[in-house]
């Protein structure tokens, strides 16, 4: 039997671990396996969770419906104002997701908010957390045509499997009042549950204009602000900013 090294028995245990493989069969099959065999299922062991890890993220982006997918690379936050105590790190760090934190992402039009929401959308979805994308309009219709369907139930249990819901463009389009209720109940059910995250450029005093009821407003502000963050976002529009560049060049 050829030799083998310790650190190659004990990076099978540790392959085999990833796999639930139980430990008798592991030390059976290192009782009678020699080096070259041990490096063959090391081998094939790793190959199948490189397959096994990029099937799931490729799930995990199907799933998460980015519009375009973002990064934090390159990303300028010199714009970003983050509450006292908190910073970019924290925000990179994912850790607002096991305490179900929310953040609402505030400012104008333009300013690098759905760049940054999507940015730490794909950064969990790396992590292998699960991830859904909506802008609000889009999220009332679903919620409308699910309950006309009477399979309201149904979609308020997927959005329950995500970590993160990302709520774009809120307040962008005026909601009708049971479209406001229905939005209301995806708030609640996510309510220290999961994380959420709004962009706008409505002020917190407008909310019950876009919901059409001020007392749903203060609701749910009430459920976003409990555990969220309130980022501003500031400076002139990226987009009229590459406006202007592209005009330049074709000058």
């Amino acid at each position: 039997m050829a030799i083998r090294s310790k650190d190659d028995a004990e990076q099978l245990r540790r392959l085999a671990r990833m796999l639930y493989l139980s430990n008798d069969t592991v030390e059976w099959f290192l009782s009678s396996s020699n080096a070259a065999q041990l490096r063959a299922v090391s081998d094939l062991i790793s190959h199948e969770m490189e397959i096994s890890e990029r099937n799931k993220r490729a799930r995990l982006y199907r799933r998460a419906k980015f519009p375009q997918v973002k990064s934090f690379d390159e990303y300028d936050f010199s714009q970003v104002s983050f509450p006292d105590g908190y910073g970019v790190d924290d925000l990179k760090s994912l850790s607002f997701l096991d305490a179900a934190q929310d953040f609402v992402f505030h400012g104008q039009t333009g300013r690098g908010k759905t760049h940054l929401a999507i940015a730490i959308g794909n950064a969990c979805v790396m992590a292998g957390r699960t991830v859904r994308f909506y802008t609000t309009a889009e999220l009332a219709l679903s919620l409308a045509k699910a309950n006309r369907e009477h399979c309201l139930e149904a979609m308020m249990k997927d959005i329950a499997r995500n970590d993160l819901v990302i709520l774009d463009e809120f307040g962008y389009v005026p909601l009708d009042i049971d479209s406001a209720r229905l939005l209301f109940q995806v708030v609640s059910s996510c309510y220290e549950r999961r994380s959420m995250i709004f962009t706008t450029n409505i002020e917190f005093s407008k909310w019950g204009t876009i919901l059409g009821d001020d007392k749903l407003a203060a609701a749910m502000i009430d459920r976003i602000v409990h555990h969220g963050r309130l980022i501003e976002f500031s400076g002139t529009s990226h987009r009229m900013d590459a406006a202007l560049m592209l005009g330049k060049a074709n000058v």
